[in-house]
């Protein structure tokens, strides 16, 4: 029996080696695979032995030979198929070890110029692969270290069975499909966004997830593998303490960092369900840059009932008095520490995360890069019997323009830019009141508008006197602002392009409210 090795990931390689040799195999390898081979004391040929056939063009064709592919591709058992190597001096080849090397790590480690990119193309590799792959009832095709071990002891029982060989090779093309996916990704322009064709390149992340959104569903998590999109956000995260991540906990734990992502200022929010429940972000009045501060206006201030068990997120490193607020502070409501399921920050100041730690062995704690929200991405949504592709909503307007008789004062714009920010964040119908820079209610997920302006302004209370606040969608009719104006709101935003903005505009005027477009919608469904 003989075998070819050629492999990027040499987890295990000796090993797996050794244990062929032990077999009766013979090996024959290339470059820094038979370099490792070699060096362990084993014998293993070089693909020039075995093909008679020097390397040319500066080693791009190896393998690329009928001596390697009539060995893969000889069905055994077939007649004319062993006439025909036997003609030529083909001997079989009865497995292909082999791995690749990132091309999304060759391509995003520096600025490669397109030549250099295109060198970093592994043809003959991908090509035995899928040779392998084809001829999988005869030849074993083995591209995951992880298999190293199950194939030894398949050989020693005396061979693999149909379905061992058969799942090695649907991992084999996987493999090599997942390679050319980034290929393809580098080579379009970045304006051709939705292709006739697309394949996505993902990885998973650790194990099958305990469940789905519901115990009788299953799950796992996947990575982003892009040559354009770096790993950031829950793609990226690093867990350092807790039980293990359920699919919700994925969900809620995007939607936080999401949020806090968006903003220029220190900011803490704590989201359940996907929504932002408590949110407050830096300025002089709220504490400057202590996160602390802001965590407990946010707990106060917010909607602390359905804080409790949601998920803290930050977009500073967390610090020692910011962890010593999430262990200690009570809920104002029930006057019992808070519970939360999750904390994601970007990073840890000396001590934070060993103090943290303390509040519970089942706290999830996490850090992941908050990258860039405005980077241009796609955003996948599944529906039955297709996906939609769509651009991220990763827009962030400033510039508002006043349309009613009285501006916005200064501390009125801030609080409606705060507010603007954290209801795209909202599932529609979305209507957020934000008062110094804390989220003081909200309203989410009804068909009509003005019923999620009734909900916001009554989780805010007392506190709707004198707060701001935005719609992710224009007025359809001024309902949403006159019960705004009873409850004491001062401004609002809205992006505008109603039929009837004429008469919110005159409510606006009648209670001597500010009412300023932002020219965008940010529906979310």
């Amino acid at each position: 029996m003989r075998a070819i090795l050629s492999v990027y990931d040499k987890t295990g390689l000796v090993e797996f080696a050794r244990g062929l040799h032990d077999l009766g195999w013979e090996l024959f390898s290339t470059g820094g695979t038979h370099a490792a081979i070699h060096g362990a004391g084993l014998p293993v040929g070089t693909v020039a032995e075995l093909t008679g056939h020097p390397e040319i063009l500066g080693g791009r064709v190896k393998t690329l030979h009928p001596k390697v592919h009539g060995g893969l591709l000889f069905r055994r058992g077939h007649a004319e198929d062993a006439a025909e190597i036997a003609q030529h001096g083909i001997e079989p080849l009865d497995m292909v070890v082999g791995n690749l090397y990132p091309f999304v790590q060759a391509v995003t480690r520096g600025e490669p110029t397109l030549p250099e990119a295109l060198e970093e193309i592994d043809i003959g590799g991908p090509t035995m692969i899928r040779a392998a792959a084809k001829n999988h009832p005869w030849v074993i095709p083995v591209v995951d270290p992880a298999d190293y071990p199950a194939v030894l002891e398949g050989l020693r029982a005396g061979g693999l069975d149909a379905a061992q060989r058969r799942a090695l090779a649907a991992k084999a093309f996987q493999h090599v499909a997942h390679y050319d996916t980034a290929i393809a990704e580098y080579l379009r322009t970045e304006d051709e966004l939705f292709p006739e064709q697309l394949s996505v390149g993902l990885t998973r992340i650790g194990d099958e997830l305990r469940y789905g959104e519901n115990p009788h569903q299953r799950a796992a998590f996947y990575s982003l593998d892009s040559v354009r999109t770096p790993v950031e956000g829950i793609g990226g995260y690093t867990q350092h303490h807790g039980k293990s991540m359920s699919l919700t906990n994925f969900l809620d734990t995007d939607a936080a960092y999401n949020l806090v992502a968006d903003c220029e200022q220190p900011a803490v929010a704590i989201i359940k369900h996907t929504n932002p429940c408590c949110f407050a972000t830096g300025g002089a009045s709220n504490g400057g840059d202590s996160l602390a501060v802001l965590y407990e206006r946010a707990l106060t201030q917010g909607d602390a009932i359905s804080a409790y068990g949601g998920i803290v997120a930050c977009n500073r490193p967390l610090d020692m008095a910011l962890a010593t607020a999430l262990r200690d502070l009570l809920s104002p409501v029930a006057g019992v520490r808070m519970f939360f399921e999750i904390v994601i920050v970007p990073g840890f100041e000396p001590g934070a995360l060993e103090h943290l730690q303390r509040k519970s062995a089942d706290l999830r704690i996490l850090s992941a890069p908050l990258g860039d929200p405005r980077r241009t991405r796609l955003d996948v949504r599944g529906v039955r019997g297709g996906v939609l592709v769509q651009t991220a909503d990763s827009t962030v307007e400033t510039a508002f323009e006043a349309t009613s008789a009285r501006q916005p004062t200064p501390q009125e714009l801030a609080d409606l830019r705060v507010a603007w920010a954290v209801c795209r964040h909202v599932k529609s119908n979305a209507i957020t009141l934000v008062k110094d820079g804390v989220l003081v209610g909200m309203g989410a997920g009804q068909p009509n508008r003005v019923e999620s302006a009734r909900l916001a302004v009554a989780a805010a209370g007392a506190a709707a006197r004198g707060a701001v606040l935005a719609s992710d969608a224009f007025f359809p009719f001024p309902d949403s602002l006159e019960v705004a104006a009873a409850a004491g709101v001062t401004a609002a935003v809205h992006p505008g392009g109603s039929m009837r903005d004429g008469d919110s505009v005159a409510v606006a005027d009648a209670n001597g409210m500010a009412l300023v477009t932002s020219g965008v919608r940010h529906f979310r469904h």
